[in-house]
Formats: structure tokens, C-alpha cells, sequence
């Protein structure tokens, strides 16, 4: 936390930054009591970094393929993010894997989204996968970052019912509107102290999450923990 008591946020991504900018709108309207201190990119043409410096948010470009090897890269975003110091590191976007190091170094402050109901479909194409094998819902989950691929616990999923006839475009765009929304959310309950994370397990409400809270396109977010 800073002098003001806001959670300090560092971001990575790799892309457009559509889930920063749902951070960036939710810090703005009052319902995110956060700084926004760094936004990374292993990508130095990534859309999202010119919506950070709109923001007047200081931006990292690692050009992955200006280093020798991974190992390289992942040394110097160890340091930046170590020199950077956040409360809470939140991956956006951001397609690389993150080295085991900085996962412990920064273990139980650090969240990513992923668009599956986890654990179900970790890794890519998850609404094709989903849809090929029928499924009757699917969403996105936030989770805790842990050394393993998308298997961290998770804390809070939006859902939705795959409609007859859907497509991978139409199910991405309701997933992701859904996902704009509990992203903020999950990073205002660590700001507020309503989530906390006690030896990588989450505990909402004083009380320990055995699963993931669940939001449907049908609920309003203000009914949700209170």
C-alpha cells in the first residue's frame, strides 16, 4: 500500500490491453482503490501501453525478441519488477509464462485471468475447445498465479449458458464483457481486505474459499460478498 492506502498494481500484457483498460475505467469511476504504478509489456507495439501513458501510467517495453534466450528475458523482468516493488502483480493479457522465481518471489500477489471455468481447458483455445466438446457453460476465471500452468486456486469465475448455434467470436465477446467486470472487482477485494491469500489459499470474508465465487450474466456484481 502507499502513503494514501491504495493497493500499488503493476500490469503485464502483450496485447491490445482491453482487461488494463477495464482497470484503468474502474480506478477512474471511484470502484478501485488502487494505483496503477507500472504497466509491462513483453511486446514494445502492444496497444495496451499506449492506453497506460494515457492514462499517465509509467510503462516497461521488454522486447522479448531483443534479448539472447528466455533466460534472459525472464532476468530482466525479475529485476524490473522486482525494482518496481508492487503490492499486487496482475497479468492481463500477457501470453508468456512466468518464471518460476517470480512466481515465488511475488507468491500470493499475483492474479491472472484466464477464459475457462477453471480447472476445466487451461492453456489456449478455450472457447473452441469448449464448444467442440459441447459443453453447456463457459466463462473466465481469476486465480492466484502458482509455478503450474493455469492451476493456481481460483477465486472468482464469470459464467455463461453457450447458446444453440454459438460461434468462438460470440462466446469470446459475452465471456469477455464478463470479464471486464470481476477482474476489477477480484483486485478490489484484495484492496479492501475482503480477500486475502494465506499460504497461497484464498480467504474471502474471513473465511477459506473451497471454491471459486461465481458470477452469471444474470447476477449483479453488488449482490456478490456484499
Amino acid at each position: 500500500m502507499n502513503d494514501t492506502g491504495k493497493l500499488r498494481v503493476a500490469v503485464l500484457i502483450s496485447g491490445s490491453g482491453t482487461n488494463l483498460q477495464a482497470i484503468i475505467d474502474a480506478v477512474a469511476a471511484g470502484r478501485l482503490n488502487a494505483e496503477l504504478i507500472a504497466v509491462l509489456s513483453d511486446n514494445p507495439d502492444a496497444y495496451g501501453l499506449q492506453r497506460a501513458e494515457q492514462a499517465g501510467i509509467v510503462t516497461y517495453r521488454l522486447d522479448f525478441h531483443s534479448f539472447a534466450d528466455r533466460t534472459d528475458y525472464d532476468a530482466e523482468l525479475h529485476r524490473q519488477l522486482r525494482h518496481i516493488d508492487p503490492d499486487l502483480v496482475v497479468l492481463a493479457g500477457y501470453m508468456r509464462i512466468i518464471a518460476d522465481r517470480t512466481v515465488e518471489h511475488f507468491a500470493g500477489r499475483m492474479l491472472n485471468v484466464h477464459p475457462s471455468l477453471l480447472p476445466a481447458y487451461p492453456g489456449l483455445h478455450t472457447y473452441r475447445r469448449a464448444l467442440a466438446a459441447g459443453e453447456t457453460w463457459h466463462g473466465t476465471t481469476v486465480h492466484l498465479v502458482i509455478p503450474e500452468l493455469d492451476a493456481g486456486p481460483p477465486v472468482l469465475q464469470y459464467r455463461v449458458k453457450i447458446h444453440p448455434g454459438e460461434t468462438e467470436q460470440s462466446l469470446r465477446e459475452r465471456v469477455q464483457t464478463g470479464e471486464y467486470r470481476i477482474y476489477p472487482l477480484c483486485i478490489q477485494w484484495l484492496a479492501e481486505g475482503k480477500l486475502e491469500f494465506r499460504e497461497q489459499q484464498p480467504w474471502l470474508d474471513g473465511r477459506p474459499l473451497t471454491a471459486p465465487a461465481i458470477i452469471d450474466e444474470t447476477t449483479e456484481l453488488k449482490d456478490q460478498h456484499g
